[in-house]
């Protein structure tokens, strides 16, 4: 995996009650890829890291939300917990960070209850996904079609149920990430080479000799 993401900024959005090991084992895989990955969220410090029902570690916030755009950032990550995105959604910025990426066709990744975020953000309509399965009617009713797999993507948008999962779910990540990022790269650069074409000169005039 290593480079696959070299250079490029990543975004995992978050806040206390985040289920630990779904934000740092694939942090720690991007990170592997070459990626340079900030934790952001609507609190500076730290926020609270849970394992299931027990607290974890405190985990250092990189960036407030306040203080990034998502144009800062190529993809973005949501890890779940039940806590974490129950706030997040109640958090127009945060929602609003989140809905950018799908309008700006940026690659998203989302597991266990993460995906309450993409309810809340109007982006999951026609898609297919998984999650924990508590959201499955919340997702179907946002117009999902919710299928039971350890990880689904579709298109730019990766999706997984729960922490044993993670494994499926980083592998696919990285994969998505660096093949949509690419391809980002390319259609600008495609751009750029090809720039509009001046118009063409007008007729000459020849004036008296």
């Amino acid at each position: 995996m290593g480079g696959q993401l070299q250079g490029r900024k990543i975004a995992i959005l978050a806040t206390d009650g985040v289920e630990q090991v779904e934000l740092t084992e694939p942090r720690k895989a991007l990170e592997q890829a070459g990626a340079m990955v900030h934790l952001v969220s609507p609190k500076g410090g730290s926020i609270q890291g849970m394992h299931h029902h027990e607290k974890g570690d405190m985990l250092p916030v990189d960036r407030e939300l306040s203080q990034v755009t998502p144009s800062d950032y190529e993809a973005l990550l949501l890890p779940g917990g039940v806590a974490n995105p129950d706030a997040l959604r109640q958090d127009a910025a945060a929602v609003s960070f989140v809905r950018a990426f799908f309008d700006s066709d940026k690659p998203v990744a989302a597991i266990c209850h993460a995906p309450w975020l993409l309810v809340e953000a109007d982006v999951v309509r026609g898609r297919t996904l998984t999650s924990w399965p508590s959201l499955r009617t919340d997702l179907r009713n946002a117009g999902a079609d919710w299928v039971d797999q350890a990880a689904v993507a579709d298109e730019k948008l990766v999706t997984s149920r729960k922490p044993e999962d993670i494994p499926q779910f980083n592998a696919k990540v990285v994969s998505v990430f660096a093949n949509a990022i690419l391809e980002r790269r390319v259609d600008r650069t495609s751009e750029q080479s090809f720039p509009a074409s001046d118009p063409p000169p007008g007729p000459m005039t020849i004036g008296p000799s």
